[in-house]
């Protein structure tokens, strides 16, 4: 089965044809497509291409299925015996998509 690792919002996945993604929030409109360009590495079994740092004319074709939010991270400070506390919320923005295309 083929697959590439590659490179989005400062993280890195590896994924095949058909794989299902929650990735940093990408500016692309629900059921549009795109690629990705910063592909790493790629291959099918032992016969793998790998980039240094990226492979030239390499992309993985995606879908954007949904945007969303992931749950809520809580941040909490707390001094004792001094009657200080703060609570700190945060929720990340995601983009849900599904890998069409591997082009190496």
């Amino acid at each position: 089965m083929a697959y590439a690792i590659f490179k989005t919002g400062g993280k890195q996945y590896k994924a095949s044809v058909g794989d299902q993604l929650d990735v940093e929030k990408i500016e692309v409109a629900e059921g549009e497509a795109a690629n990705f360009d910063q592909v790493l590495a790629a291959g099918e079994g032992a016969d793998i291409k790998v980039g240094a740092p990226v492979l030239e004319g390499a992309s993985v074709g995606f879908k954007v299925l949904k945007q969303f939010k992931a749950p809520k991270v809580t941040a909490f400070k707390f001094r004792k015996r001094k009657g200080y506390h703060k609570t700190k919320g945060h929720r990340q923005l995601l983009t849900r998509v599904e890998v069409t295309s591997i082009n190496a």
